[in-house]
């Protein structure tokens, strides 16, 4: 079983959406984080 990006993503969001709920300061890091991976993926294709 494989886990494209695409079905990856809602996954990531859900998840850095209920850290940021309980703990604002994350906001920062989990969206340098997220958009650094995406980066890094679009590279790869």
């Amino acid at each position: 079983m494989t886990i494209s990006l695409v079905q990856l993503q809602p996954l990531v969001a859900l998840v850095a959406g209920i850290l940021i709920l309980l703990m604002p300061r994350l906001l920062n890091y989990i969206v340098a984080i997220y958009l650094i991976i995406i980066g890094i993926a679009g590279l790869i294709r």
